[in-house]
């Protein structure tokens, strides 16, 4: 006879909480947690391993984040805040808060923009440059380690997954 196969999708955090969801409050059904809660719960996971490599160099992922954005535009490495606004995860308040603390660090300066006398230019610094530098492949390490529990072709299967979850939530 063959041992029961161990599921263990069943036994992690959220296995367990929409065990006891099933058992109390049959009448909901709370099968988005499946994946909704297990995509909370690793995004926690994962900003733990990032933020320990970053550390590294001196950096939390929303540092990081901003540097590594503007290092990867290119040359001359400036973007405006609604340039970052629209790749990054965070609020207009958040990044004005999150950018003067990175130009008081000395990752950035703010200038005003030329081409717009009311806006502003956020302009990586020879330090901000030297740090994104240093950090980017550790981070790109840290995400492949995170990901390798997963055969390749999986991970281009949760990746095209994860992708079209985002496109239609942000509808």
């Amino acid at each position: 006879m063959d041992e029961p196969v161990l599921r263990y999708w069943e036994l992690d955090r959220v296995g367990r909480g929409m065990a006891a969801w099933n058992r109390e409050r049959p009448d909901i059904d709370c099968s988005g947690k499946a994946v909704v809660g297990r995509i909370l719960h690793l995004h926690d996971i994962i900003l733990r391993a990032v933020d320990r490599t970053l550390a590294r160099h001196g950096l939390k992922y929303p540092v990081y984040a901003v540097l590594a954005t503007i290092r990867v535009s290119g040359p001359p490495y400036r973007m405006s805040p609604t340039e970052l606004l629209s790749t990054l995860l965070v609020t207009s308040g958040g990044l004005s808060n999150l950018l003067r603390r990175m130009e008081a660090d000395g990752y950035v300066r703010r200038m005003a923009d030329k081409r717009d006398g009311r806006g502003v230019i956020v302009e990586l610094t020879e330090k901000g440059i030297a740090v994104a530098d240093a950090s980017m492949a550790d981070h790109a390490a840290v995400e492949r380690e995170l990901a390798e529990c997963l055969p390749p072709e999986l991970q281009d299967t949760v990746a095209k997954a994860l992708g079209l979850m985002i496109t239609v939530a942000e509808r």
